[in-house]
């Protein structure tokens, strides 16, 4: 029997809209979780695959039309259009109401429905919250075992009267008496993936795939965590968390906003190559951040397992990673090797010379279409990471000293960039973007632009979101989005107390004039962090910029690195003339979000333009 009133109540709802054949609630067991791939054995969707090779590890295939994330069919049904904004598709929440209770009527006839209490975070942490979900997935039940805590843990803690945020999940395939159900049923015509801000709640019809199911992940934990965090004054954000330590024993912790195909992932794992440095996991894709007492933001890694993508992953690219799914992990839309055990693209130099693909197909090197599916997942414990810091479910979180924004760029954005005060650096995070196209030498590529590297996930109107950024900064809850900021460089809050971590602006894709990357990334990256981990120490050297502030050029470690000493320079300079050309890029950017955005920024954009002239007049 369930104490939580709330949730008895909504889940006979429930119950009676969806009309399953039964009702599980989940124990977050290993009896259980067996028990789902017993399921999905039987089924024929997944694979056991080679114990000796891949011990306790599952293939699974999807439906070829459910693959990925669709954010055309992703909603965001808040009372005001203009509260879900530009960045999101709204719809009317009644007539949204109206078409989900027709599309869930009778959905899960003929199947079981699980509910699933979960925590996004250490249960009985102050940053953590609940979540419930129903779903008619062993699938899904499978994987938010690894990427949430599930069960009566998780009962307990929601007691008689606490909140949860409701998620309800079908993949919208009611199975009537003698129908035979298939290996991976899905709606794909008819897949809504709603979101309804002012009550919390979740909806997902017809997909069993990734987060349109997993409803923990982009749904709950960052587009309605956002709401939540700009209602109560904190921040839900789409960022790795790592920890930094130094030869003496020091540690920092960094929070990083990363595009795709920005090396994210990479960075949250990385192996450092300078001697005596050590870089540990907190998390790889989302982080929650609260003020603490001692003024500083503290974070925690609201998710307990990785759902990332495996094509691209190696021991050359990510050891850590691959070394965290050695066993115990869910490969989704993988390649298979003849020995029962898992392929993508990258992972090897060499393809092996027969596999079977991720459609069920066989495969050879010569084969027109890739091995794996491009979005293949894995699914890992996040505590099977070889580099998981001891700290990482401490109910208290980690404060955070620096926050990286990142971009994949060419041209014009130096190698790291330190804004002078929070409100810069809210601006390096409102302008981020990646090239689209390749950029000719000097010249700005098609740009798009994916502000703090949550536009498919912020869960109200962008702009808003930047000014409750801004106002983080003043530490007073306000969401006028109008503060004027300060440019001292101390990085402290205009509320007394408060200590804001310092923000960084970075790019590892800078390339030189002959067209090859100028910067040699991955685990060289830690000569950057290194010298970020030294400012936040009071005693990395750097120079004031028209944009900000970069690091002297004797204060970058690059030693070891055959890297031309123009080079370096190059990675660290101004180009002034590129950043005037992308200034009305910016103006056009802020303008698409209309009224709504901060004052403050456009004070930092003019401010930019103001200080780049003078360098140009100076310059001659």
């Amino acid at each position: 029997m369930l104490r939580n009133k709330q949730l008895a109540a909504w889940l006979d709802e429930m119950k009676t809209l969806c009309q399953p054949d039964a009702l599980v609630l989940c124990s977050g067991d290993d009896r259980e979780y067996n028990e789902m791939w017993s399921l999905l054995l039987d089924r024929g969707v997944a694979k056991r695959l080679n114990e000796d090779r891949r011990p306790n590890s599952y293939l699974v295939r999807s439906d070829p039309a459910d693959v990925a994330r669709v954010e055309s069919r992703t909603f965001i049904c808040s009372e005001a259009e203009r509260d879900a904004g530009p960045n999101n598709n709204w719809v009317e929440p009644t007539a949204m109401r109206a078409t989900l209770n027709g599309l869930f009527s009778g959905c899960m006839r003929g199947r079981i429905m699980y509910v699933i209490p979960f925590s996004m975070g250490p249960v009985g942490s102050p940053i953590a919250h609940i979540g419930v979900e129903l779903t008619d997935s062993p699938y899904v039940v499978a994987n938010m075992h690894i990427m949430t805590r599930v069960g009566q843990e998780v009962l307990d803690a929601l007691g008689e009267t606490g909140d949860f945020v409701p998620c309800i999940h079908s993949v919208g395939a009611p199975l009537d008496s003698g129908d035979e159900d298939v290996p991976w049923p899905c709606n794909p015509n008819n897949l809504h993936i709603v979101h309804f801000p002012a009550s919390r709640e979740i909806w997902s019809f017809g997909s069993g795939y990734g987060g349109n199911a997993l409803l923990g992940k982009k749904c709950f934990a960052l587009r309605i965590a956002s709401v939540i965090a700009r209602d109560e004054g904190w921040l839900a954000e789409h960022m790795l968390i790592l920890k930094i330590t130094n030869p003496e024993g020091i540690s920092r912790y960094i929070a990083g906003a990363f595009p795709s195909a920005c090396g994210k992932t990479n960075l949250a794992m990385l192996i450092p190559t300078i001697p005596g440095w050590q870089v540990e996991t907190i998390g790889d894709d989302i982080c929650w951040m609260k003020f603490g007492d001692d003024g500083q933001l503290h974070a925690i890694n609201p998710e307990a397992g990785f759902f990332g993508v495996a094509p691209g992953t190696s021991m050359d690219s990510n050891p850590n990673a691959m070394l965290s799914m050695t066993d115990n992990c869910i490969f989704t839309n993988v390649a298979e090797t003849d020995d029962g055990d898992v392929w993508w693209e990258g992972m090897t130099k060499t393809p092996p010379a027969h596999l079977t693909d991720w459609q069920g197909r066989d495969w050879t090197p010569d084969s027109d279409e890739p091995a794996a599916h491009p979005n293949a997942r894995f699914t890992v414990a996040a505590a099977q990471c070889p580099v998981i810091a001891d700290e990482w479910e401490d109910l208290a979180g980690v404060p955070i000293s620096a926050i990286l924004f990142g971009g994949r760029r060419s041209t014009v954005v130096p190698l790291v960039n330190e804004a002078r005060s929070w409100q810069q650096g809210v601006f390096f995070g409102a302008i981020m973007s990646s090239e689209k196209t390749a950029a000719a030498s000097g010249k700005i590529g098609e740009l798009r632009r994916d502000p703090m590297a949550m536009l498919p996930f912020c869960g109200y109107n962008m702009a808003d979101y930047w000014g409750h950024w801004i106002n983080i900064g003043r530490g007073d809850g306000a969401h006028d989005g109008d503060h004027d900021g300060d440019h001292d460089g101390d990085h402290k809050g205009t509320k007394t107390g408060l200590k804001l971590p310092r923000i960084y602006y970075v790019n590892w894709f800078r390339k030189n004039a002959t067209g090859k990357y100028a910067w040699p990334g991955f685990g060289e990256n830690s000569r950057v962090l290194k010298w970020i981990f030294e400012r936040c120490e009071g005693v990395g050297e750097a120079i004031d910029t028209p944009i900000g502030n970069l690091p002297a050029i004797d204060a970058l470690d690059v030693s070891g690195l055959r890297l031309d000493p123009n080079g370096v320079a190059a990675l660290l300079s101004v180009e002034i003339d590129g950043w005037l050309e992308e200034i009305p890029l910016i103006e056009g950017h802020f303008a698409s979000y209309g009224e709504p955005v901060p004052t403050a920024l456009h004070q930092e954009l003019n401010w930019l333009k103001q200080r780049l002239l003078e360098a140009k007049q100076e310059a001659g």
